[in-house]
């Protein structure tokens, strides 16, 4: 659909764009579109030509990788989230499959659009660099807990970070379906009901979606959270993308660890 007024005045605020003069804004948003999907909705098929930015303004994405009979979880969106933005910058296929798993509503930006502003306006250049930034460490972060962690610990963080995501809230409550978590975390659906029972004796009971943190304290010293790995930054009051939520962590100076308590 057309963007009304009002939409356009929800993209202005956002980060990608809140510093762009109303003639750089025009243009990279000339022949953008405000779409509303259902659940289950594919948007693109890693291959694709890729024509569009896309930015995540509610509900929920699932990025996945294939190969031969395989497929895992690379990501889960949650607003605000741009994807597919490096592929959109080279003019490349997509590496990724998207699909939304939640009712979502995305921004669709024209990538002629977006790479034409880039080269015309350096401080918008320089904005979908910080954006790119974000998204390369969250990658870098993803594939250190991958590599480093066993999967008992994986899990335990994961734990922990939505404990802080979800204001410290006990019990917590499971975002995805088990096996949409079991994926991306690296694991198969067994390994991942092993995984929660390994975490009994730390206090954690499962029950549908909602998952009990009887001891915190104890999970946090098998989990060791870091903040070179994660990234436990607390829900934020406003609109906050990739750039700013990697900043947090550097501007606090803080441990993950000494914000989980």
């Amino acid at each position: 659909m057309t963007m009304r007024a009002a939409d356009l005045d929800r993209v202005k605020a956002l980060p990608l764009f809140s510093r762009a003069s109303p003639e750089v804004f025009r243009d990279v948003t000339a022949g953008a579109f405000l779409q509303r999907f259902p659940a289950g909705t594919t948007l693109l098929m890693e291959g694709d030509t890729v024509d569009f930015l896309y930015v995540l303004l509610d509900g929920a994405v699932e990025l996945q990788g294939s190969w031969k009979e395989k497929e895992t979880t690379l990501a889960l969106l949650r607003p605000v989230s741009t994807f597919i933005l490096a592929a959109v910058v080279l003019d490349a296929d997509a590496l990724m499959s998207a699909r939304t798993l939640e009712r979502s509503e995305i921004l669709m930006l024209s990538g002629e659009a977006l790479r034409r502003t880039m080269r015309q306006d350096a401080d918008f250049g320089f904005a979908v660099a910080q954006e790119l930034s974000g998204c390369y460490r969250g990658l870098v972060r993803a594939v250190k807990n991958q590599k480093l962690r066993g999967g008992v610990e994986r899990l335990a963080n994961y734990l922990l970070t939505q404990r802080v995501r979800q204001g410290m809230r006990n019990p917590i409550v499971l975002p995805h379906e088990k096996r949409v978590l079991a994926s991306l975390l690296g694991m198969s659906p067994e390994n991942l009901s092993r995984a929660f029972a390994s975490l009994s004796s730390y206090g954690v009971a499962v029950q549908g979606a909602e998952v009990s943190l009887g001891r915190p304290d104890a999970l946090e010293r098998l989990a060791r959270p870091h903040a070179l790995i994660d990234n436990h930054m607390p829900p934020p009051p406003g609109v906050v993308g990739k750039a700013e939520s990697e900043r947090w962590t550097t501007q606090t100076g803080r441990t993950c660890g000494s914000v989980l308590g």
